[in-house]
């Protein structure tokens, strides 16, 4: 018996538990179905499931009803794990319960397992985060330190990804775990448009800063947006950290100060982003040459976008085209 309808498309399951945090299931099911092929085709199946099939408590004044039990995640090609407001109660050495461990053994090896928040407290008790980098909500640092010292803990982050298993420190960045996903199933095209339709940014690096002092600023005090979207319309170009700040009127040393405390990120962080991620929708959706891509997006020079583009996805810009765009220059998806 399949529990999926739509063998073609990317099996996604979501392991749901009592005390479930709803918003971390609708942001799964939202986002990996909003992400269409450029035929209007859905790439994804998202299926929800439980521990046993019937009702799942939430952590609202709501239960949700669940028709699948852990058998779907034999078919899965990828689960993600959300939170629950049991992990927040301390255990005692941090292992499964069999239930638990029942039902992740039948997820398939290779299978990507992704968590949101302290869902990665199940991943860490199934031993997946042994000798990985993982992160998780930033309240929860000690208590998984205390209990899962085999994991490299980086808790400044918005995500993780070690192979094919995936982290989320908190619920919204568990969005942004799902368009990176996405991202690097479909490209930055999909992933954006997904992103456009669900008004959200379409692209945080997972290595910002989740806890950011003062995420806007205080009264009378200019944002640094109006710089950040002067840059990007000039990225073909050298910027230099003088010319951003005279757009807002401030010192280098003031600009920089707010820069990082409205973006969790340094400018010349962020300006290497924004230039990746240009590289990479110029890659996925033109017929320019490198040299010309390199020069679009910042780089100056081919060698640049190459060493760029190796240090942050592992793939040279040709590879990187050659997995998003198919036969006579189409899009892959």
């Amino acid at each position: 018996m399949s529990w999926f309808k739509h063998r073609e498309r990317h099996r996604v399951a979501v392991l749901v538990r009592d005390g479930l945090l709803p918003m971390e299931l609708g942001i799964v099911h939202r986002l990996f179905s909003q992400a269409f092929s450029t035929r209007g085709e859905p790439l994804y199946e998202v299926r929800t499931c439980a521990l046993a099939p019937g009702k799942v408590r939430t952590d609202a004044d709501f239960t949700i009803d669940v028709e699948h039990g852990p058998e779907i995640l034999t078919e899965a090609e990828t689960v993600v794990v959300p939170a629950s407001d049991e992990d927040y109660e301390p255990t005692v050495d941090g292992t499964m319960n069999p239930q638990l461990a029942a039902a992740f053994a039948q997820i398939r090896p290779g299978t990507r397992i992704a968590s949101i928040c302290t869902g990665s407290f199940v991943l860490a008790a199934a031993g997946l985060l042994n000798g990985r980098t993982a992160t998780t909500h930033w309240k929860s640092v000690d208590q998984f330190r205390e209990l899962h010292p085999l994991v490299h803990l980086d808790p400044d982050v918005l995500y993780t990804e070690d192979r094919n298993v995936l982290t989320a420190a908190g619920v919204a960045s568990g969005i942004d775990l799902c368009l990176h996903m996405i991202r690097c199933d479909h490209g930055s095209a999909v992933a954006n448009e997904v992103a456009r339709g669900t008004v959200v940014p379409p692209h945080r690096e997972g290595g910002q800063a989740q806890f950011i002092q003062r995420p806007v600023p205080e009264s009378g005090q200019s944002s640094t947006a109006k710089a950040r979207t002067w840059a990007l319309e000039h990225l073909d170009r050298p910027l230099t950290l003088r010319e951003l700040a005279a757009k807002e009127s401030m010192s280098v040393r003031t600009f920089t100060r707010r820069f990082r405390t409205e973006t969790g990120i340094s400018p010349v962080q962020w300006l290497t982003q924004q230039r990746v991620e240009r590289a990479r929708q110029l890659l996925e959706e033109t017929d320019l040459s490198i040299d010309r891509i390199a020069e679009n997006a910042g780089f100056g020079t081919a060698a640049s976008l190459r060493q760029h583009l190796q240090s942050v996805l592992g793939v040279s810009p040709s590879a990187y085209r050659g997995t998003f765009r198919g036969p006579m220059g189409t899009p892959a998806a």
